[in-house]
């Protein structure tokens, strides 16, 4: 049985480092079916000026070449947006662990829909975390969303 909650704090632990360099405290990681982690990473867009640098694909990208993803699990502090959200469709990804979609609901139900299994965890340290960093930076998280 793989420990989401385990997994979820690693991601929770990217989130921190993101917000203490001045970014959107959303993080990630990819693991396996057993839990092993293969990558982890954070949201980097204001780090390094790059709006492709979310969560989900900075730990997509620090995994590295897989072969095949559907055994594979994405955990994210935050609901996916629909950028991660395809990510996760394109390369098959099976599972998605979320902290939280409270404060932004992202693609979930689609993701849902097109057969992926998305275990929202309502974690309230990534609830509170996202709520008050939106409350803080209307404009940077607009523009982190696409508004």
């Amino acid at each position: 049985m793989v420990d989401y909650e385990r997994l979820l704090q690693i991601a929770i632990e990217e989130a921190r480092v993101g917000l203490s360099e001045g970014g959107v405290p959303v993080g990630a990681c990819l693991a396996d079916e057993s839990g092993n982690i293969l990558g982890r990473g954070h949201n980097r867009r204001v780090q390094q000026n790059d709006p492709t640098v979310h969560g989900e694909t900075d730990a997509f990208r620090n995994a590295g070449r897989q072969r095949g993803y559907k055994s594979k699990i994405m955990v994210t502090t935050l609901a996916p947006c629909w950028f991660c959200s395809g990510l996760i469709r394109q390369f098959n990804i099976g599972t998605v662990v979320v902290g939280e979609s409270v404060n932004f609901a992202g693609g979930v139900e689609w993701l849902r829909e097109n057969g992926v299994t998305v275990i929202d965890l309502h974690n309230a340290e990534c609830i509170k975390m996202m709520r008050e960093f939106i409350e803080k930076n209307p404009d940077l998280w607009a523009e982190d969303i696409g508004d």
